[in-house]
């Protein structure tokens, strides 16, 4: 399967599972919110260090680790246009863009994210984008996903990233409403 395809199957295989468990939801008369996160500057805030240490952690060391680093480490980055090139400048974060390795070391730094919630809370991944999404029936699971939100801030601070809180969107799907009132998102 190319990597295209392979995208391509995983957007759709994501999509589907999330349709489902939103219809499930509905025929029960259960209403669903939804919360999608969007990183900002996704591949220039990795820090270096700690994507080392989830490496290390994930069981990635020797040869390949070493690899990693290199391909990590002492990299320099300048502007060049018409009018100048700037100086070389050393580049303290981040994992190179318009690289195969890039888009995969951003997802093993982010991959953790789904140990945060319990088993009622659902999240997909994809690319730099986030989506939980969670069945309301009361005011205590209201206050579950909300809780969830909250981790999922706490996160992105403890790892150094940074969510473009402009484009983060919280939507509530259902056939009822529900007492909210205390429920307070981002």
């Amino acid at each position: 399967m190319t990597p295209s395809a392979w995208i391509s199957y995983q957007t759709c295989s994501q999509l589907l599972e999330t349709v489902n468990d939103w219809s499930i939801a509905l025929r029960n008369k259960h209403v669903v919110d939804v919360v999608y996160f969007d990183f900002a500057k996704t591949f220039d805030t990795v820090s270096h260090v700690k994507l080392i240490s989830k490496l290390r952690a994930y069981g990635i060391d020797g040869t390949f680790l070493s690899i990693v680093i290199d391909f990590l480490t002492d990299r320099s980055q300048r502007v060049v246009l018409r009018a100048g090139t700037s100086a070389f400048s050393k580049v303290v974060s981040g994992v190179p863009q318009g690289s195969v390795l890039g888009p995969l070391l951003f997802l093993l730094y982010i991959n953790d994210i789904t140990d945060l919630f319990p088993g009622h809370v659902s999240i997909k991944l994809f690319a730099h984008d986030i989506k939980i999404y969670m069945e309301i029936n009361n005011i205590s699971n209201a206050a579950v996903f909300q809780n969830s939100i909250n981790l999922v801030c706490e996160w992105v601070q403890m790892w150094q990233l940074k969510l473009a809180t402009t484009k983060c969107q919280y939507m509530r799907f259902g056939l009822r409403r529900i007492d909210d009132s205390n429920l307070v998102i981002l």
